[in-house]
């Protein structure tokens, strides 16, 4: 059966020219994209797209049908555009404040959602560090803000969770070791570290420090998640980073989870004046529903 969701992964596809990439549009996976695709032109009857070895290409009836998804698309966003402006919202902007991992990991689907049931709101994104994020709430910069294990007092809607875990070279002796029961914070303070921040106050050094430990020797700080993984790669040191930054690629790494488990969680909260703004508590009600 085909549904709202099948037009705008068509869409997607089309201009992205790859399933995947347009399936990363649309908000699902690569093999959902692609069953969904398969029922779509099994119930139509033929071929919208032709498979090649990198992309995908539109077929002539493929063509006519995603003009007409286009269309039914742009009419539906007009709708929503006209109850939007009919509460008021039309032109309505939300400042939304964030670090780097959270708006490129977390963030993009929900916003994404947002923007089609509300087309008629902007969404500004800003990105910091978490402290920077802290300032802007505490001043009402931004509407909402990510904060990173945010205290239940602050009402948070949670966003997601991960798990610290440690990253070693590929030839490294601790990483020969089995996975149970994991390595210990000790043991890594104790190694050459790359220092990864990610633009937070939370990174190795705090953790480790909040054991009542401290690193021994840190051979390089970066704050880019990706550029940790390419030093260690490189035997440079071990690094402590947040499960969700782990690359697809993990040739020539051992990524191993802690002894005594450590998670971080995300949540947003509302500055003083995203809470009397009606379109943060839409997004915020999107969220929760």
């Amino acid at each position: 059966m085909m549904n709202l969701l099948h037009w705008r992964l068509l869409v997607a596809v089309a201009d992205a020219g790859n399933i995947s990439r347009g399936a990363e549009r649309a908000g699902i996976t690569q093999s959902g994209a692609s069953q969904a695709i398969a029922q779509l032109e099994a119930s139509l009857g033929f071929q919208v797209f032709v498979r090649e070895r990198r992309h995908v290409a539109v077929t002539e009836l493929g063509a006519a049908v995603i003009g007409h998804a286009r269309g039914m698309l742009h009419q539906l966003d007009a709708i929503k555009a006209l109850a939007d402006d009919s509460r008021g919202l039309k032109g309505a902007r939300i400042r939304l404040g964030s670090f780097p991992s959270v708006i490129s990991k977390l963030l993009p689907r929900l916003l994404r959602d947002f923007q089609h049931r509300h087309p008629g709101v902007e969404v500004v994104a800003l990105e910091g560090t978490d402290e920077e994020v802290e300032d802007w709430l505490a001043t009402s910069a931004v509407d909402l803000g990510v904060v990173l294990n945010p205290a239940p007092a602050r009402n948070a809607v949670i966003l997601g969770r991960d798990a610290w875990v440690a990253v070693l070279p590929g030839h490294h002796p601790l990483a020969r070791r089995a996975s149970e029961p994991g390595i210990g914070l000790d043991e890594l303070a104790a190694e050459p570290f790359i220092l990864a921040t990610g633009g937070c106050a939370v990174n190795g050094q705090s953790l480790v420090a909040q054991a009542g430990l401290s690193l021994s020797d840190v051979r390089v700080t970066v704050r880019d998640w990706a550029s940790a993984f390419v030093l260690v790669r490189e035997g440079l040191g071990v690094a402590l980073v947040p499960e969700s930054t782990l690359p697809e690629d993990q040739r020539g790494v051992r990524v191993m989870q802690l002894a005594q488990p450590i998670h971080r969680e995300f949540g947003l909260v509302c500055s003083e004046a995203g809470k009397s703004s009606r379109p943060v508590q839409l997004l915020l009600n999107g969220k929760i529903a």
